[in-house]
Formats: structure tokens, sequence, C-alpha cells
């Protein structure tokens, strides 16, 4: 992989990972527009830490305080616990929904849907610190559907806070504490992956460079993200999915695939 894939790689994960409009979803459809053949592991798990690095730095003041908190712990396992089963058992299974653009196409037109949803089941009752472990484990069913390319996990998890009466902006952050599992869990199990096949293709400076542009960008628009929450401007990514959705469908019918 040369440096300008890996650049471009990098700044899609990076914003598409915390905008509401799923990063595997556009890296499935870049990595088809850019050629790239290959399942690079060692990319994909380092476009992860990228962005893992940037949830810590963006809520570095705010983790410990919540470690203190018993119910706000016990309610991101409940939240983590379904994704751990989808891992487990049907990790291969997801896995070849990666190699196509229409499932893609098919996943951000209900990431669309989702988004334009959110402002009609929005009760803004619960702070953070009142989300129970009922509420993390509804949003965490949530988060097992955005395993699917073109699903956004932010998108779906801050609307699964929303239907559980979780107040807009503690939807947001819970949805970003329970990334940071997420995402280490991604990259253990494609590190796991990348253990067994051997680093004989690993391409240390393209592979750095994709983690190094994913963290910077990553830091952006996760600190864009919040501040749009905060001032209800999501709708206009259903838009931009449904365009992109309805394009990419058209895209892979026309050609084929």
């Amino acid at each position: 992989m040369d440096y300008f894939t890996a650049i471009v790689l990098g700044v899609i994960q990076g914003i598409a990972e915390f905008l509401p409009i799923s990063s595997d979803g556009h890296l499935v459809i870049a990595e088809h527009l850019l050629g790239v053949k290959e399942n690079n592991l060692a990319m994909t798990v380092a476009l992860h830490i990228g962005t893992l690095a940037s949830i810590l730095v963006v809520y570095r003041r705010d983790i410990l305080p919540a470690l203190k908190s018993p119910r706000l712990v016990l309610a991101v396992i409940a939240a983590t616990l379904p994704l751990v089963f989808v891992g487990l058992f049907v990790k291969d299974a997801v896995e070849q929904t990666f190699g196509s653009p229409m499932i893609a196409g098919f996943g951000l037109l209900l990431t669309a849907l989702v988004v334009a949803l959110m402002p009609r089941v929005e009760r803004d009752v619960l702070t953070l610190e009142q989300v129970t472990w009922k509420q993390g484990l509804i949003v965490g069913l949530f988060q097992t559907i955005a395993v699917l390319p073109g699903v956004s996990r932010s998108g779906m998890t801050i609307f699964g806070g929303l239907t559980t009466g979780v107040q807009r902006a503690a939807a947001a952050n819970f949805s970003f504490y329970i990334a940071v599992p997420a995402i280490a869990g991604a990259a253990v199990l494609h590190g796991k992956d990348l253990l067994k096949a051997g680093a004989g293709g690993l391409e240390p400076g393209p592979t750095l460079v994709g983690m190094l542009t994913s963290f910077v960008v990553g830091l952006a628009a996760l600190r864009l993200l919040l501040g749009l929450v905060s001032r209800s401007k999501l709708q206009y990514f259903a838009w931009y999915c449904a365009v992109l959705g309805i394009g990419v469908i058209a895209w892979q019918m026309s050609s084929g695939g």
C-alpha cells in the first residue's frame, strides 16, 4: 500500500468513525474505488488504534472520574456484552459482508433513517450519571447492528440512548465511552488475525502514516460531532448518507456488483 492510499484511508477512518456516517462503510467503498485488493490487517489495526487514541485524548479528563461511578461502569459493561457475543460467534459471517459495497449502500440508507428519526425519539430525561445497565444493554444491542458496513456505530448508539430517555449530550458521551472497549476489542481481534498471518506483508511506513492520520483527523471529527450534537445539527448527515447510499447502490447495480 502506498502513502497516498494510507492517508486517504486514515482521513476516512478519522472522520467517519465519529460522525454518524459509518467508517466501515466508507472504507469498503474507498478500497474498491482505490483498487485495494488485499485485506491489510496491519492497516486495519493501525486505523483503529489511531481513532481510539483520539477518544482517549478528548475524554482524558472524564474517563478516570467515570471509572469511579459503579453505575456508569456497569452500564458500559452491559453495553459491551452484546458486541462481545458478536465478536466471538459471528465474526466470520460479518467479515464476509465487508467485500460488498452494495451491503454498505443499504447500510448507509439505514444510517440515514436512524439519524433522521433522532429528533422524534428524543425525550431528554436522563443525565449521564443516571444511565443504568438497562439503558446500557439497549444501547449495546443497537451497537451490534453497526458491525455491518454502512451502519454508523455512533449513529446507532446515540439513537439507542435517545430511545431510552437519555439526554442528547449524555447519549453522545456514553456512545464514546463504550467506543473505547468496542474499538479496542476490534483492534485485538484483528491483531490476533495479524499474528496468525505473520508480519510478512507489513509495511511500517504507510501503516504508521495511516494511524497518525486517523488520530489527528479523529480529534477534529470527534470535537465537531460533540458540537453538532449540542446544536441538534445531525440531520445533515442523514441527507448525506441517503444520497451516498443511493449512489453506491446505483453504481453496484449498473456494474453488476
